[in-house]
């Protein structure tokens, strides 16, 4: 079996895994290694768990930022002190998606501007990570693996890469079926 058909194989078994978690599951302040649990303010901090409780997850049982907006779990702030017009960069919300398609097998990528223009400014990813131009980001998924474009925030504050459907949602004649769909 040559690598590319077994790489597809594995990624489609992890897509089609039956293990869906229920509710949120994360460290305690205390352990998660961020916090100093010998800090005395650290008890009037939420527990992640507690807070998230009713939020929506994805099959790996990791919190669906995007769905959490759409059902009106949370509503992220414009600026800093919530005042849209702050004196920074304004929030433009783009509802325009991008396809791409340059995938091989892969069902081709539908990016969604919105779900990010929602919580981001233009200027977190133009022109640093994204030139702003037609073909001009060779976007790869060894680049985004080695954390440049997508890999940036994804699998680090942004869903898992291992969550394949989320970006290769758009299938096409060479896709394997019944892929990305939910």
């Amino acid at each position: 079996m040559n690598r590319s058909v077994f790489v597809i194989s594995f990624l489609v078994s992890l897509l089609f895994s039956p293990v869906i978690a229920e509710t949120y599951q994360t460290k305690r302040l205390a352990d998660d290694g961020i916090h100093d649990p010998t800090n005395s303010a650290l008890n009037i901090l939420q527990e992640p768990a507690e807070s998230m409780v009713d939020f929506p997850l994805d099959r790996r049982g990791q919190i669906d930022w995007v769905r959490a907006i759409q059902e009106g779990k949370i509503a992220p702030r414009k600026s800093k002190s919530g005042d849209e017009y702050e004196g920074g960069e304004i929030m433009l919300e783009m509802d325009m998606d991008l396809i791409l398609k340059q995938t091989d097998s892969m069902p081709n990528v539908r990016f969604p501007h919105l779900a990010h223009t929602q919580w981001l400014a233009c200027s977190n990813c133009h022109p640093k990570i994204f030139i702003p131009q037609y073909e001009a980001n060779p976007i790869s998924m060894e680049k985004i693996l080695k954390g440049e474009f997508c890999g940036r925030c994804h699998d680090k504050v942004a869903f898992s890469l291992w969550v394949c459907e989320r970006c290769h949602s758009v299938p096409h004649e060479g896709s394997p079926v019944g892929y990305g769909q939910q």
